[in-house]
């Protein structure tokens, strides 16, 4: 007697081990998904809480505005740009300053000096001052993210970079001088 094959029929356990396998599948998918979110929002929070720390004010010393004769305008906190790496980083990328608050740049040599406002956040007014601390151009009110130039009409030493509408408001004009010193140990 020949015995009769019998059809195969699915066992509920094969069926249940290729369930298995799905859902692995899904729950892998799913973990990356939370993981990759993680990263996203862990590298957002650290850009925005760790702002290095050119990008804040730092007082360097005290510049005081004067007229001709010497008299007193108005006194501002100073960060002081003297080397090459400080001059091409000037305020970029800052979102704002106080309103006693500036940027002096020193040259090592007085002779026309241009800048731009590339990567600059805040409007400024930007003032060029001969090596006898007289200031011989001002330009108001710069234009953001520009790439425009803004030249000295004279040859400078020294240009100040204060909050746009800084000239107007303590009515600093060509030709008011400036008084400088450090308060802390330069570079």
């Amino acid at each position: 007697m020949a015995q009769k094959k019998q059809k195969k029929t699915p066992k509920k356990n094969d069926q249940h081990s290729k369930n298995k396998r799905k859902i692995p599948i899904t729950v892998l998918i799913s973990v990356i998904v939370v993981l990759a979110l993680m990263l996203l929002f862990t590298m957002n929070n650290c850009n925005q809480n760790n702002e290095p720390e050119y990008y804040s004010f730092t007082k360097d010393g005290e510049l005081t505005f004067t007229d001709s004769l010497g008299n007193s305008k108005i006194t501002i906190d100073l960060e002081i740009a003297d080397n090459e790496y400080k001059r091409q980083l000037g305020l970029m990328n800052r979102s704002s300053m106080k309103e006693n608050q500036g940027m002096l740049f020193i040259f090592p040599d007085e002779e026309i000096q241009s800048f731009w406002m590339r990567n600059t956040l805040i409007s400024l007014d930007m003032i060029f001052v001969n090596k006898n601390k007289k200031i011989v151009t001002i330009h108001k009110n710069t234009k953001i993210l520009s790439s425009q130039s803004y030249s000295s009409t004279e040859p400078a030493m020294y240009v100040i970079e204060v909050d746009g509408g800084f000239t107007d408001r303590h009515h600093i004009v060509r030709g008011d001088k400036i008084y400088w010193m450090r308060t802390t140990a330069g570079s």
